[in-house]
């Protein structure tokens, strides 16, 4: 059964997290990266289970790790090695942990830009410059930009990577991340790859661990995007063989961050959750279609590419002629709630991300609202 499917807008009302309580009740709220969905069934139970028995404690053991090692073997063909992970509280502390084991404080950071704005925001709160390397026009990186970046950057810097690409669904090949690879190590730049989407791919789409074609990498995983586990803190980083000692300087007291009741749930969701992760994925096939459909019938100025990867949708709103900020007027004039792509960095302004993961009745909604509004300014 489709998850997407099996709750109201009465009960995604109920709601207390941010996706639901940040706007006002009129506001349809279609942004920030929860999915409606309710728990698969083995995550609800192993989180019942732990209540019950008050096993509320502190995180142990290599559980988690062993969990995502079968799914990625079963998954992408290729299976990280426990002993080379650690737990940490999220995807984005992972990264500034990463940050501060594999450069000096003040080195540079790339990021391809249009990208996830915490990038910018935890970088730049480590007192890091970021070095933006624009993807191309069809949104995939280029490498001639990239190479520039790191000239830039310098050797000793940082490329953080984002795989899948957060906002564009971009999933990057083995020949790119091949290349990102060969590139990094002539400029004697290290990689550190952010995962997190991983698990959520279109029909016929392949995800490829950065970790499969590069042995001085790291990697932060989780199960939080694609079972919808934001709220149960934790994640864990990944190293490949030759980054394994810069791992092994993590300070113990990281370990502490993540969540007990998050690692059960998560485990859980990597080991039994499949079956539930599958219905996703069919689910947010149908959504991107209805989506295409939908906005080329009541707005075909905007232009959308089906990402490869991700519940996220990238929507170029520059011909409609709102200005660099179009989610500030689809919000005002038409109560629905989008990211705006400015905090994107560059290539982001005169776009919206639209969230997937909820019903075919509330993006039917929303780009009912967003056409309505646009009218509203055209008229």
């Amino acid at each position: 059964m489709n998850p997407l499917r099996q709750l109201s807008l009465d009960q995604l009302r109920q709601r207390t997290s941010m996706k639901w309580r940040y706007y006002p009740e009129d506001v349809l709220p279609v942004w920030v990266a929860e999915m409606d969905v309710p728990l698969a069934e083995p995550v609800a139970r192993a989180i019942t289970e732990a209540v019950a028995l008050g096993d509320t404690g502190y995180p142990a053991g290599t559980a988690y790790a062993e969990a995502l090692a079968e799914f990625a073997s079963k998954r992408w063909g290729w299976e990280p090695a426990v002993e080379r992970t650690a737990i940490v509280p999220d995807v984005m502390l992972g990264v500034v942990e990463m940050l501060r084991l594999v450069s000096h404080r003040d080195a540079p950071v790339v990021v391809n830009c249009p990208v996830y704005p915490p990038f910018y925001q935890f970088i730049e709160s480590l007192g890091r410059p970021v070095v933006e390397a624009p993807l191309d026009e069809a949104w995939r990186i280029d490498f001639a930009v990239l190479e520039d970046a790191f000239v830039r950057a310098g050797e000793g810097s940082v490329y953080l990577l984002c795989s899948p690409h957060n906002p564009t669904g971009t999933v990057h090949t083995t020949a790119e991340l091949t290349e990102v690879a060969a590139l990094a190590r002539k400029h004697g730049v290290r990689v550190v790859a952010d995962e997190i989407h991983a698990p959520i791919m279109a029909a016929g789409v392949s995800f490829v661990p950065y970790l499969s074609v590069a042995d001085d990498g790291l990697s932060l995983m989780s199960s939080s995007k694609a079972w919808n586990l934001a709220g149960l803190k934790a994640a864990l980083a990944i190293a490949g063989p030759q980054a394994a000692e810069d791992l092994a300087r993590l300070p113990e007291e990281v370990s502490h961050g993540p969540s007990h009741v998050g690692i059960l749930a998560h485990t859980a969701a990597l080991r039994d959750g499949g079956d539930w992760l599958d219905a996703l994925l069919s689910g947010l096939d149908d959504n991107r279609r209805l989506l295409a459909d939908l906005l080329a019938e009541h707005l075909p100025a905007v232009r959308y590419t089906p990402g490869q990867g991700t519940y996220l949708a990238w929507l170029d709103c520059r011909e409609l002629g709102l200005g660099d900020d179009p989610a500030k007027v689809f919000l005002q004039r038409g109560r629905v709630a989008l990211n705006s792509g400015i905090p994107f960095g560059t290539g982001g302004k005169g776009f919206v991300r639209m969230n997937l993961a909820t019903s075919p009745e509330i993006i039917t909604e929303a780009v009912g609202r967003m056409a309505a509004a646009w009218n509203e300014t055209s008229s």
